[in-house]
């Protein structure tokens, strides 16, 4: 993502002028959220590190199971806590594409709407910053809350003209909570960084501050209105794109006034197709902005979840004829085929830029995926920054095309039954690429790659048949033609080169045989993938052989002095000790 430092810091400078002391750390906060994620590292490097080993993996609890309980344990944190904690339960309660069922389903209920603050810490916020009181501003101001988020919620408003708005509000106390989850994230990162593993893979630092940034920005509904207008201008030419009417003048840094558009949720499927309204009309639909947010106008919605989007069902002819011109919020919907609907955005607070070169790799990766060439999807990886450096690309180019072979043209509600099914053939054939990791993380990848995620499981959601390589296939055709374009334009010059390059041969050629006549011509050669993936199981067999001759050794030594009765603690130190050498031998070999 393209953050902007300035407009990040505004906000942090708002919230403390705003907040003024209420931006300290709430210690018993911190210390919750740091005693859960604590177990959740403790249990994991217990169970998958120290028990993932071929003599103590009997006694290890089904993995689903277990993160099912630690899901269910984050919701009921998340819940009751609320912050930071919903948005990033709200992203992997749609990750249906990584993610059992079973945990997922813990997860979704921390898509519906969170716990409201009481209205009386709401309306104090509007009255602080607007100096009068909320009688003044709105014919009617509803006490009930019409949707709560984690950091804000919104209720429900009369505008003195008569016209029914939205207002969004940020809860009370909100800058001390952010900044006490910000605290925990920060310690949650430092534990992550003795990991090599992750240390080597993930700039934690960067993304860190990526996420704190992003973060202060949503708190600052200023900024958010900024972001309305550059999205209803990026689609003012696509009528089948809503975005809310702002009331400037009843906005501020806290107070988002908006028209108010609260049509059928997009994840309603029974209510959709009750309008006439066909849920694949509505995933491809989706599908398409997304991809005109990333590759045109890259400014991309980074937060699609259920909550921030509608659908809203227009009128047909034979209603327009009867005068009815505008779907009405909770009447029922006569059902009419092929019913027309506009896709309805709200709340812009998580935004992304596209940096060129982020914009460069997704293209190529598009086209990649499209022609099901692997070779692209590599280069698209290279582009990105996310291989690290040595990374076996020719590998990488093996696993990637025979996974587009098993899983190209599969439905999306698909992809996890076959990701799963097919687990144990590339753990088995590919355990060299999967051991040596050769992903690594870049900070700008981080918001993409969630609202992706995100898309990925909303549009399985709304429609199971959804394909998504047929749509992708139309930007792979249109990415492929632009760059032929280019490519002709740069005809010449590249002729031109090939023109300097042949008329060099003759001398290149004659260097050639005379470093060969004085014998100091030398050759370079590098193993194949195969050859070093054998060499890596030879060098893997020597080392757990070695382990194996110690801890024999150190057992028939101990046996030895036991049975002779000669110094029998050495004799059961020694026995200890070899059970130690055979199970360490058998984790690092």
């Amino acid at each position: 993502m393209n953050c902007k430092v300035g407009a990040g810091a505004t906000a942090r400078q708002g919230a403390d002028s705003v907040g003024g002391n209420a931006a300290a750390v709430d210690r018993k906060r911190y210390r919750r959220i740091r005693w859960y994620f604590l177990r959740v590292l403790l249990q994991t490097i217990g169970w998958d590190v120290i028990f993932n080993t071929a003599v103590l993996r009997w006694l290890r609890p089904s993995p689903v199971a277990r993160w099912q309980r630690l899901a269910r344990e984050y919701t009921e944190l998340a819940s009751e806590m609320g912050g930071i904690l919903i948005k990033l339960g709200q992203f992997l309660s749609t990750r249906v594409d990584i993610f059992p069922a079973q945990v997922t389903s813990e997860l979704a209920a921390l898509q519906d709407d969170v716990p409201p603050d009481p209205v009386e810490g709401i309306i104090s916020v509007i009255e602080e910053d607007f100096s009068q009181p909320v009688a003044s501003l709105f014919r009617h101001f509803d006490a009930e809350a019409l949707g709560s988020a984690s950091l804000a919620q919104a209720h429900a408003a009369v505008m003195p003209t008569g016209e029914p708005v939205v207002v969004k509000v940020l809860r009370p106390n909100i800058y001390q909570i952010v900044e006490t989850d910000l605290n925990a994230t920060r310690l949650v990162c430092q534990w992550l960084k003795l990991l090599r593993r992750i240390r080597e893979r993930v700039d934690l630092d960067r993304l860190l501050e990526e996420f704190s940034e992003t973060t202060w920005k949503e708190l600052d509904m200023i900024l958010e209105m900024e972001n309305i207008r550059r999205f209803a201008n990026d689609f003012k030419d696509n009528s089948n794109i809503y975005v809310p009417a702002i009331h400037d003048r009843y906005c501020t840094r806290r107070v988002l006034t908006l028209e108010n558009v609260s049509y059928l949720k997009i994840n309603d499927v029974d209510g959709i197709t009750a309008c006439g309204i066909s849920c694949g009309r509505v995933a491809d639909l989706l599908y398409d902005v997304y991809m005109h947010q990333i590759f045109v106008t890259n400014f991309v919605h980074v937060d699609p979840h259920p909550g921030n989007l509608f659908v809203r069902p227009l009128p047909v002819l034979e209603e327009l004829t009867r005068g009815v011109t505008e779907f009405v919020p909770g009447q029922p919907v006569p059902h009419q085929p092929e019913r027309p609907f506009q896709l309805v955005f709200i709340d812009f607070g998580m935004t992304a830029e596209v940096s060129e070169r982020l914009k460069a790799a997704m293209r190529m990766g598009a086209m990649g995926l499209g022609t099901q060439d692997a070779r692209r999807i590599i280069q698209a990886y290279v582009m990105a920054g996310a291989l690290r450096p040595g990374a076996d690309l020719r590998r990488l180019e093996e696993a990637n095309q025979e996974w587009l072979q098993k899983v190209w043209g599969l439905r999306l509600g698909k992809l996890q039954e076959a990701a799963r099914r097919e687990l144990r053939y590339f753990m088995r054939e590919y355990r060299d690429l999967i051991l040596e990791t050769p992903f690594q993380i870049q900070a700008d990848m981080l918001f993409i790659g969630r609202a992706v995620g995100i898309l990925a499981g909303l549009t399985s959601i709304i429609d199971p048949q959804f394909d998504p390589w047929t749509k992708t296939l139309v930007y792979a055709r249109r990415f492929a033609q632009e760059e032929l374009t280019e490519d002709w334009q740069g005809f010449w010059q590249e002729l031109f080169m090939l023109g300097k390059n042949v008329w060099r041969i003759p001398s290149h050629l004659e260097q050639v045989l005379t470093r060969t006549k004085q014998g100091a011509l030398t050759v370079q050669v590098s193993l194949s993938p195969q050859m070093r993936k054998a060499v890596r199981r030879i060098d893997l067999s020597v080392r757990r052989f070695a382990w194996m001759v110690i801890a024999a050794s150190l057992l028939i030594s101990g046996v030895n002095l036991h049975i002779a009765g000669r110094d029998w603690p050495f004799g059961i130190s020694l026995i200890v000790l070899s059970v130690v050498a055979f199970l360490w031998g058998l984790r690092k070999g």
